[in-house]
């Protein structure tokens, strides 16, 4: 089969024929069609991503969607067919998704939302799973809560503010002046990160109270912000990037709480992936009630193509989530 094979860290990305894989017990052999970009899949070719470690010669991509070919021994649910989605690889020894063909563990999978495309559910794993595991898990986000989403015109942001909708929340959002309108489509209240101050923001949209649930998608001094823009006591922030070192002080003396995101740990470690499943399930059942759509970038990248979609989402040039058609 064909395959991007990463052969050292900062090295190009070159189009290979590499043994196709066939798929071991409790696994499915996917034909790849389409493989969602993320930030993070720069940061793993450039050897910049320490906590998603691989060790090349590698076949990078997180992201896929696709269908399956065969399945191994003890694998229920699934059927050759059956068009799937998935986080599924290119972090530890699991192969990624830039190939045609991968065999990946069947508890990563669900069934793509019938009402997208291929290319619209290969944008979708990582980042709705981490959105999920953030306002759902940890946060526990429900109607008649003010939720405030840092980076709401992001990969992870976007969807963050319509699964917060969807739960019936009202959602405010920060964004760069080029990036506002894009949050005001999603439904969300749009706030000028570069025009407005943490106070003004919390003073005009909950009264100086603070927001129940503060969502950062940024991380850094950001992170810190979420801290003063939390409501008192009952305030939670949810971080998808606290990787600093940071004071909590601030939000010691609200007396609220923090939690972290790892998506990745179920891949590296092996436990709870079942739960990446059954978040992908619900999060088809949105984008089924058209509640959830990824937005993306309308170019058609191609395996030929992997080093210049890797520059538009690293460049900033993307207005969307980068695919790559297999």
């Amino acid at each position: 089969m064909r395959a991007v094979v990463l052969e050292e860290f900062g090295g190009s990305l070159d189009v290979r024929e590499i043994p196709r894989p066939a798929p071991e017990a409790g696994q499915v052999l996917v034909r790849i069609q389409a493989s969602g970009v993320n930030p993070l899949d720069a940061k793993i070719r450039a050897g910049k991503a320490a906590h998603a470690r691989v060790r090349p010669p590698a076949v990078l991509g997180l992201d896929l969607a696709g269908t399956v070919e065969q399945t191994g021994t003890g694998v229920e649910g699934f059927r050759a067919g059956d068009d799937v989605y998935g986080l599924t690889g290119g972090v530890g020894d699991l192969q990624g998704s830039l190939a045609e063909y991968a065999a990946v563990d069947a508890r990563l999978l669900a069934r793509k939302p019938a009402s997208i495309s291929m290319r619209e559910a290969a944008a979708l794993p990582l980042a709705a799973i981490t959105a999920w595991e953030g306002l759902v898990d940890r946060a526990q986000v429900h109607g008649g809560q003010k939720v405030l989403i840092h980076g709401g015109a992001g990969g992870v942001g976007h969807l963050a503010v319509q699964l917060a909708r969807a739960r019936g929340a009202e959602v405010y959002a920060t964004a760069s002046p080029q990036r506002t309108r894009v949050v005001e489509r999603l439904g969300a209240t749009p706030i000028d990160r570069t025009t407005t101050t943490v106070d003004d923001y919390v003073a005009e949209h909950t009264g100086g109270a603070g927001f129940d649930i503060v969502f950062d998608t940024v991380g850094g001094p950001v992170l810190d912000a979420s801290f003063t823009a939390v409501r008192t006591y009952t305030g939670h922030v949810v971080s998808a990037l606290g990787w600093g070192t940071h004071s909590l002080a601030p939000l010691s003396f609200r007396g609220a709480t923090y939690s972290g995101v790892f998506t990745l740990l179920p891949m590296l470690t092996g436990r709870g992936r079942e739960h990446h499943g059954d978040i992908l399930r619900e999060v088809a059942a949105l984008a089924d009630r058209g509640e959830l759509r990824p937005i993306l970038d309308p170019r058609d990248f191609t395996l030929d193509r992997v080093a210049e979609a890797h520059e538009a989402v690293e460049d900033g040039t993307a207005t969307g989530k980068v695919v790559i058609g297999i």
